[in-house]
Formats: C-alpha cells, structure tokens, sequence
C-alpha cells in the first residue's frame, strides 16, 4: 500500500492513480494525512477492502511529504562505515549520533529548494521510517510491528552552519526551509522483499553522486527503534531518518556542493524517487 498527501489531502496510490481516502471511506477518515497514522491499524484494515476502483491520474507536482507534522523528526548520524571514514569520524559502536531536523523544513518529493547566501550545501539520501503505533522500550526483534512504511528523505545539510561555533550545530544547519524533502509516499512493509536491504543513492544533474544499500548500516532499523524507545516514546507519524551512505560533498577532495541551476534526483529501491531543483537566495 502507498498513502501520502496530493494537493493537500490524504490519498493512496494504485497503479491506475490517486484515490482521496476521506471520500472514499464515505468520511470514516479525514484528509488530514498524519492524522491517519494516529488509527494506523484501523486504516490498515479498511484499506484491506475498500474499493479503490475510482483511482485517477494526478499530477506528481501535487505531491506533498506523505508525513507533514510529524511530533518528532529523528535524525541518525555516521551509520553507514564508508560514511564515517569520509567525515573523519570513528564509527559508532554503543549509540549513534541522533538530531534533529525541525520539521519546518520539510516537503514534498518535487520542489525548488533555495540555497543559504555563502553556504555550502550538501547531499545525504536516506531511508525513512515512519512509525504507526507507540514504540516504548521495544526490543530490536519486534521493532518492525512499530513501522507504517517507509519513504524517501534527503537530509539536506548546509556545511558552514552545521560546523560553525565551538560546538557543530547539526539541527540548524540541517533545517533550512526545504531542506528535508520526503516523499513520494509512504510504503507499507507488505510491499518489499526485505525491508533491511534497500537500495538507494542519489545524483546531480545525472551524474551518480551517492548509491549503497540499507543492509551495510551499522545500526539498522530495529536496532535504531530499539535504542530510540529506550529513551524517548516513539509516536505515531514519527519519522526517522536512517542515516545516509559515502558520496556526499564535504567528504569528497576537492569538496564539492550544490549550485544554482542544478537537479538532485534521490531515490530508494520500491519507494520512487524526489526531485530538488535548486536557486540562490
């Protein structure tokens, strides 16, 4: 199943388009589409009959991030090993490092993302979990009953902000406006193989800048629940971004970093893909 938000509303998608949940459930669910992971197992179970016979085409431009309000935004640091070399950093071995991305940033898998004045702007694709029912003080084995599905983020990351000052500040330089596109949808975990071993990777103007496979993290998704639950509730419609694989810009010699003009396409294997366009301030 793909749920997400077109033109503002809840929708799931069909191989023949878009159907609107709140109609199609004669008001049973609204439009609101984070509200829906709040009923995750009673949408489960009515999507699981309804008649999705009057899907129609939608424009993609339409599409907005499938997770707009998230109550927590988590973000994982160095979880892939060629990631951490890049960086300069040891990889991590109890805890990996987690911010935040404020959710101000977020948005949807097509959009026109304007660069900081004097910044250094940089790639990390990532996978992204979004969370259906409360996960508190769960253990890794039963972690995945906790995921609604999975999507695509691009935790876009303005370098001098994030590490100016005596201390990095990762959570601001990690929330301009737009800087946390997701999309195209939501994916529940019935639609892949295995969901521990994703392909993804991104590119800039066609040129293939990242591409790795969710199985090399170092800590993976019930792993990452695990230690999360251990401190904070997960929530439903939480998102967590996993952690991005080597090829970003800051990592590269000479360092390099997006410019105006330039198109980012990012993508995870069964999800789709997101598109940024990109403009000086």
């Amino acid at each position: 199943m793909r749920i997400g938000k077109l033109s503002g509303r809840l929708a799931l998608f069909t191989d023949a388009g878009a159907v609107d949940v709140e109609k199609a459930s004669g008001g049973r669910f609204g439009a609101d589409p984070q509200a829906v992971y709040g009923r995750w197992d009673e949408f489960v179970a009515w999507a699981a009959g309804a008649d999705l016979s009057g899907a129609a085409p939608f424009d993609a431009a339409d599409l907005g991030a499938p997770t707009p309000a998230p109550s927590q935004v988590f973000a994982i640091g160095l979880n892939y090993r060629e990631h951490a070399a890049e960086s300069n950093f040891a990889v991590p071995d109890t805890l990996p490092p987690v911010f935040t991305k404020f959710r101000t940033a977020l948005s949807g898998p097509q959009t026109t993302v304007v660069l900081p004045p004097g910044g250094n702007t940089d790639w990390e694709v990532e996978l992204v979990v979004v969370i259906g029912r409360r996960a508190e003080h769960v253990a890794a084995a039963d972690a995945w009953a906790c995921v609604a599905g999975l999507t695509v983020g691009q935790d876009l990351s303005e370098r001098r902000s994030q590490l100016a000052g005596p201390a990095p500040q990762f959570s601001l330089g990690k929330s301009f406006p737009g800087f946390a596109p997701l999309g195209p949808w939501v994916v529940t975990l019935d639609e892949f193989a295995d969901p521990d071993d994703l392909e993804l990777g991104c590119a800039i103007n066609g040129e293939q800048v990242q591409k790795g496979r969710t199985s090399q993290m170092v800590f993976g998704v019930p792993a990452l629940i695990e230690k999360l639950s251990a401190v904070t509730p997960l929530l439903p419609g939480d998102i967590i971004f996993t952690g991005t694989p080597a090829g970003v810009g800051q990592g590269r010699n000479p360092k390099r970093f997006l410019q105006p003009g330039e198109e980012l396409v990012s993508y995870v294997a069964g999800i789709g893909e997101l598109r940024q366009r990109f403009v000086q301030a």
